[in-house]
């Protein structure tokens, strides 16, 4: 049985529009590769002035890029390849499988494509299984995932909680605010798989966006695709296998008041390969209220919830995400 979604059948109309409305030719864009900033956090140990320096790279990369890779983060080189192992495991089941949640996930945890799309430039040519902490551990006959997914997951929450407070440290504030706010309950595991697609040039793995959390850590196999804006320029991240990449998300950027950047990024498809890789979303709860540290505070004080409402209203409406612009005072 075909262990891909199916694509081409489901959203036929709706590439066959962008066809016909491209008459066979498409503008060629050049897309410059970079590697993003790399921070050894190892050197949080070496000593009080070094250690400052590491935090103060973690700031400035938050501001200029938005985006910066890791090593040294403390998660072990085991527990990561372990990780793509089991992903391709699940992802190597049929697609029936899959889309009849067989995995003790709660209900729409298991996603595909997009069923917003109305033009190409918004369809996702990928699958994902989006994992409340809440729903880890499990079992239904793959332990060995569950157990995998929890080893991944603990050890990237408090990296990603250590990142957060450097970052609230940097801003002039040592709160415990993200401790008491993010906690197991309200953040997410995301694992990905972007399959062959027929016509790269016509759709996006995963489509231009922003992330609506505090903090993304994501752990990617060797095969790249993924691009981020900077200066106004679309760029490649170069793949590094001993890196994680961390990203700023939406709320920080708020709750920063524009200091720290939540920028563009999406995942361009591959004719010929698939790509996988797993993300941790650093979230509140749904009642947190998002509020600017400094003032004149550019943003309007909102909850998560008021947040995540908002995206997807407009993402039903518009067929995409609006974010932080709908929150300036």
């Amino acid at each position: 049985m075909d262990v891909d979604p199916p694509f081409l059948d489901t959203y036929k109309t709706l590439l066959d529009k962008a066809t016909e409305g491209a008459n066979g030719h498409k503008e060629v864009v050049i897309i410059e590769e970079c590697e993003l900033p790399l921070i050894d956090l190892g050197r949080l140990n070496l000593g009080k002035l070094e250690k400052e320096k590491c935090k103060s790279d973690i700031a400035r990369e938050s501001q200029e890029w938005g985006f910066f890779q890791v090593v040294n983060h403390g998660i072990s080189r085991e527990i990561l390849e372990k990780m793509l192992s089991e992903q391709v495991k699940v992802y190597r089941q049929p697609f029936n499988n899959k889309s009849k949640e067989l995995f003790n996930f709660s209900s729409g945890t298991y996603r595909w494509g997009t069923p917003t799309a109305t033009s190409r430039e918004q369809l996702s040519w990928s699958e994902a299984f989006h994992i409340p902490m809440n729903d880890i551990p499990f079992s239904n006959g793959f332990s060995s995932l569950s157990s995998t997914m929890e080893q991944f997951a603990t050890t990237v929450a408090d990296l990603a909680q250590k990142l957060a407070a450097i970052l609230a440290e940097k801003l002039g504030f040592k709160s415990n605010f993200f401790q008491e706010n993010c906690m197991s309950s309200t953040c997410y595991l995301r694992m990905n798989r972007y399959p062959p697609c027929p016509i790269p040039s016509e759709v996006f793995g995963l489509m231009p966006h922003t992330d609506s959390d505090f903090l993304t850590i994501l752990y990617q196999d060797e095969v790249g695709g993924l691009q981020l804006v900077k200066d106004g320029k679309w760029f490649a991240v170069k793949p590094n296998p001993e890196a994680l990449i961390v990203n700023i998300g939406d709320l920080f950027q708020a709750w920063s008041n524009d200091v720290y950047k939540s920028v563009q990024h999406r995942v361009v498809t591959n004719p010929r390969v698939e790509r996988f890789s797993t993300a941790y979303f650093l979230c509140p709860s749904y009642d947190t209220e998002i509020q600017s540290c400094y003032e004149p505070s550019v943003y309007k004080k909102f909850s998560f919830r008021m947040y995540r409402q908002q995206v997807q209203d407009d993402v039903m409406k518009l067929g995409r995400k609006v974010g932080l612009p709908r929150f300036l005072v």
